[in-house]
């Protein structure tokens, strides 16, 4: 099996959770790596796996680190569904490997930012086994008309996340994903913070509150 590379950020004890973090276009699986130490898991090992390198249409078919091709931005745009559940297939794939590892599926949580997001909704809410959580920062619910929902997720705890001030992708995006989900019966906690497209002090604490909450 070809896995991507990832960055791996192991506990200070046996690992027995696991987070799968994506991050957004054109970053890489360092970007959220420093938020590790701030979210206090002892037993928790973070996998952060770098997107493949694609041209990206949005910025003049450039090719960068994205999970998926991306239009526009605004919303308006088509979705690229198929980008996204090839992504989400390699997430699969990393998921079964912590399980091999020895991590159960409902140790384990998908988590992602911006594009990273719209991927770990379609990688989460499908799988068929039982997870820990889902964790959506300043990020979209791109597959929520396509998504097939799996009936061993249908509980799973969902914590979304977004800045009032992001003008990259809109707050009412993650609004509407909260909302959807939490029509849907999901347990979801909607969080907004006073900032643009990035993550801060606040947003960390409630993060570690959410892992302590579904994996403690």
């Amino acid at each position: 099996m070809d896995y991507l590379p990832c960055v791996e950020i192991e506990p200070s004890q046996p690992a027995d959770s696991s987070v799968i973090w994506l991050h957004g276009l054109g970053a890489s699986g360092h970007d959220f790596e420093p938020v590790v130490p701030e979210l206090g898991r002892k037993t928790t090992r973070f996998v952060f796996p770098h997107a493949p390198q694609i041209p990206v249409t949005v910025n003049g078919g450039m090719v960068m680190p994205a999970w998926y091709d991306i239009a526009g931005l605004g919303g308006t745009s088509p979705v690229d569904e198929d980008g996204i559940r090839r992504s989400a297939d390699q997430v699969d794939a990393l998921i079964e490997r912590e399980i091999e590892r020895g991590v159960p599926a409902d140790r384990i949580v998908v988590a992602g930012f911006s594009q990273g997001g719209a991927v770990a909704y379609e990688a989460a809410l499908r799988h068929p086994r039982k997870l820990a959580g889902l964790m959506a920062l300043s990020t979209y619910f791109a597959t929520a008309d396509s998504v097939a929902f799996s009936e061993a997720n249908a509980g799973l705890p969902v914590f979304i996340a977004h800045g009032t001030f992001d003008p990259m992708v809109p707050e009412q995006g993650g609004r509407r994903a909260a909302d959807t989900l939490s029509a849907k019966g999901y347990p979801t906690e909607y969080k907004t913070y006073p900032m643009e497209h990035a993550v801060c002090l606040e947003e960390i604490q409630d993060i570690a509150a959410f892992l302590a909450r579904v994996l403690d």
